[in-house]
């Protein structure tokens, strides 16, 4: 996860593409990050994939705490991504 933590890190404030081992696909930007979650704003974007049984648990919202009230936050564990990428 050391190497999933940077490369979210690096694109802190930024708008991305996230995989993840699921299959999906969702699009945001990254607004934090900690040892075990990147927690992506997506608001105004979509999320592209089949949502599984399996995949609920790192599909959780934030509910709003810590990040301004906004209730668009995506929280996904760290060791469930796949890939990201910058979206320009």
């Amino acid at each position: 996860m050391y190497e999933e933590y940077h490369a979210c890190n690096s694109c802190l404030n930024r708008k991305v593409s996230v995989h993840t081992v699921y299959g999906q696909r969702h699009e945001g930007v990254i607004v934090d990050v900690d040892q075990q979650n990147v927690y992506l704003d997506t608001s105004g974007t979509t999320s592209y994939g089949q949502a599984t049984i399996s995949n609920k648990k790192a599909k959780t919202s934030a509910l709003g705490f810590g990040f301004g009230g906004r209730q668009s936050i995506l929280t996904l564990a760290l060791f469930d991504l796949l890939a990201i990428a910058l979206i320009a």
